[in-house]
């Protein structure tokens, strides 16, 4: 998406990285969870979709157990989903917007809104309900992730919104996040600020009159440059 207050642009422009195989990818699957990795967490995976599925099955067959969690924005296409179905165990999403205004402003998606709900809509088809084992640890299912935005709290009502009317209790986890952090990307004056006190407030009175029990909210203390580590 190139979000304009992407945390992660250092690394997300296209600029870094380095070229591995498959097989490699699938090796490092597998190392990781030899040195007590709870999982994989793919970040931000979506272009190299067909690869990563071809690894996850590779890893498999050579013993890799821990759960796939595909770490992402929201805006995908079902028909990339579906390459994942029977492959990945945690769905970890963003839900940005349901406002066209700020999804165009800040993203260049106008059509997010109705690109993430199908697309989360398909993620809670493939895994269902979440599940745990009996240290806690999530084994499958699907948490919606939602970045309170400063002056964007009618956004993140009817976010809250959706997920009650679309979801029973349990069937999903919600995490509200406060972490926002002004970085110099952000070309706007209105993102130039943490939320405030009183956005937290607000948002943190909806969010427990909305009824939704299951998921996690930050504190507003989380708002901090350890939110933009120096790659």
């Amino acid at each position: 998406l190139r979000c304009v207050y992407c945390q992660n642009n250092s690394i997300s422009d296209g600029s870094t990285g380095k070229i591995i195989t498959t097989d490699r990818l699938s090796e490092i699957f597998l190392e990781l969870q030899e040195k007590g990795a709870n999982n994989i967490n793919l970040v931000t995976p979506t272009h190299y979709t067909a690869s990563i599925a071809d690894a996850i099955v590779i890893s498999r067959k050579n013993g890799l157990k821990i759960p796939i969690v595909y770490n992402c924005s929201g805006y995908e296409k079902t028909e990339t989903l579906e390459l994942l179905e029977g492959l990945v165990n945690i769905y970890l999403v963003d839900f940005k917007y349901i406002r066209c205004e700020p999804a165009m402003k800040y993203s260049n998606a106008p059509d997010y809104f109705e690109t993430a709900t199908n697309a989360i809509k398909e993620m809670y088809r493939q895994v269902g309900s979440p599940v745990f084992n009996e240290d806690g640890i999530m084994l499958k299912g699907v948490i919606i992730r939602h970045l309170i935005l400063p002056g964007q709290l009618e956004n993140t009502k009817k976010v809250i919104d959706w997920v009650k009317n679309n979801f029973k209790d349990g069937e999903v986890l919600f995490s509200l996040m406060s972490q926002f952090t002004p970085i110099n990307t952000c070309n706007t004056d209105s993102l130039n600020r943490r939320i405030t006190q009183e956005e937290y407030d607000i948002i943190e009175q909806y969010l427990y009159d909305s009824g939704i029990e299951d998921g996690f909210m930050q504190e507003l203390s989380s708002a901090s440059e350890e939110y933009v580590p120096p790659f």
